[in-house]
């Protein structure tokens, strides 16, 4: 089994970061640390991925894989089971609207939106330019079970309202065509130029924002859609499909041995709640309304921290015969006793850990039969230490789980490393390369 670097022509600091030259498309809506647009290009040419054959991402999160086979005339499939996450995926593939009106159609909306702010003194940073008191304003909020989802501080009043107005200019110009791509563009400005998030390797909250330029920042980004779609559209028929699904359940979407290579990176074993990073965008627009919304949201990921984990949950029987993985989970669970460590959440650990194996193990056993007999895959994968710091060679132990369901083991390529936030050591961040034989 190698362990190569295979993109040893970048520095670690360079090896994740989006390049200013992939920005069109990629740059409408997309996750922190999401792997980037060059390691998908640097694996379909390692795969030998040609013109015509499919590709899969099952974890797609906001279209990463799909948009970059999509710029290089590859069809592609998607499947996300978070419903922003995939809404983006969906809309950032679809390159068959006119720009030119894209861009009208948001110029008048942005001319109601500002008209009706300017009406009551809340143009662009009233408090530095037009000293309206607060008092004298009614301010537009969200539904009470809504505003309860957010992270506490996720987003200040005036901003808040800014954005609920906006909104409302949308609503009453609706036009079909161009709606998602407006709604994208906001979900876009929303946990940066509007919102009071930070993101590390964690979402978590700022300093607040007394005022900010939502319809400004907006149309802005509206209008850099526009002209990406420019440069995009000799690729606009190239096939692309996004699933709203569970990665694990992907025999029933896809027709038997369609798929010749899987580009993908799943979640790791860790603490870091997915939803979070996308809370505020969801819940301002609509994808999530109360704690019902959020908990089937949850039901349908992969169980990878403690906060999607529920009693009936039953993947862990997939690895019930994997030594090393119980090993762990003994480790993890004699750990936190003999630390006295004693809430919910770290109750959970050692069941969370074989819960996300067995659940990947189900994803690879359902994806068989979807693949051409020589099917190439890559998954890019993290070590972890995130349980009381316990050690959990996530590429490694993938590595097993396929062998043992007749996946042939290509390789373990270092992509980069990356400072564990407890215990200050360096991860290594891997892709796992697996071949298909079929029959």
């Amino acid at each position: 089994m190698s362990s190569s670097g295979a993109l040893s022509r970048y520095t670690n600091g360079q090896a994740n970061r989006v390049h200013i030259s992939d920005q069109a498309v990629h740059g409408w809506y997309r996750f922190v640390l999401s792997f980037p647009p060059h390691l998908v290009r640097d694996y379909l040419a390692k795969l030998e991925i040609s013109s015509g054959q499919r590709v899969l991402d099952p974890f797609c999160g906001t279209g990463t894989t799909l948009v970059e086979c999509k710029k290089l005339g590859l069809p592609s499939v998607g499947v996300e089971a978070n419903s922003l996450a995939h809404f983006a995926s969906r809309v950032k593939t679809d390159w068959s609207i006119d720009p030119r009106g894209l861009s009208e159609h948001a110029a008048g909306v942005a001319e109601e939106a500002t008209a009706l702010l300017e009406s009551q003194g809340l143009g662009d940073f009233f408090q530095a330019h037009r000293g309206t008191p607060l008092e004298s304003v009614q301010l537009l909020a969200l539904p009470a079970e809504s505003y309860r989802l957010l992270l506490t501080g996720s987003v200040s009043p005036v901003p808040l309202h800014k954005t609920l107005t906006l909104l409302h200019a949308m609503r009453a110009h609706r036009e079909e065509r161009y709606e998602d791509y407006e709604l994208l563009a906001l979900a876009n400005a929303l946990p940066t130029t509007i919102g009071n998030l930070h993101f590390g390797p964690e979402v978590g909250v700022g300093a607040a924002k007394a005022d900010a330029p939502v319809v400004e920042a907006w149309q802005s980004l509206v209008r850099q859609m526009a002209s990406d779609l420019l440069l995009v559209r000799a690729q606009c028929q190239t096939p692309c499909d996004v699933h709203f699904a569970d990665a694990r359940r992907v025999e029933d979407l896809l027709p038997p041995q369609s798929i010749d290579a899987v580009i993908t990176s799943p979640p790791y074993p860790n603490e870091k709640d997915y939803t979070r990073t996308t809370r505020l965008e969801s819940v301002v627009l609509g994808f999530l309304t109360n704690r019902a919304d959020l908990q089937a949201l949850k039901r349908g990921l992969l169980r990878s921290n403690t906060r999607n984990v529920y009693k009936n949950d039953d993947d862990d029987r997939w690895v019930a015969d994997h030594p090393e993985i119980e090993r762990i989970a003994r480790e993890i669970e004699e750990r936190r006793i003999a630390l006295g460590k004693t809430s919910g959440f770290e109750r959970q650990y050692a069941r969370v850990t074989k819960l996300y194996f067995g659940g990947m193990k189900r994803h690879f056993a359902e994806l068989r039969g979807r693949l051409r007999p020589g099917a190439r895959l890559a998954y890019v994968v993290g070590d972890q230490a995130s349980y009381l710091r316990v050690m959990i060679r996530t590429g490694q132990l993938l590595a097993e789980i396929a062998e043992s369901l007749g996946y042939e083991v290509v390789g373990i390529d270092l992509f980069r490393t990356r400072l564990a936030t407890a215990t200050r050591e360096q991860l290594r961040e891997e892709v796992l390369v697996l071949r298909w034989p079929g029959n």
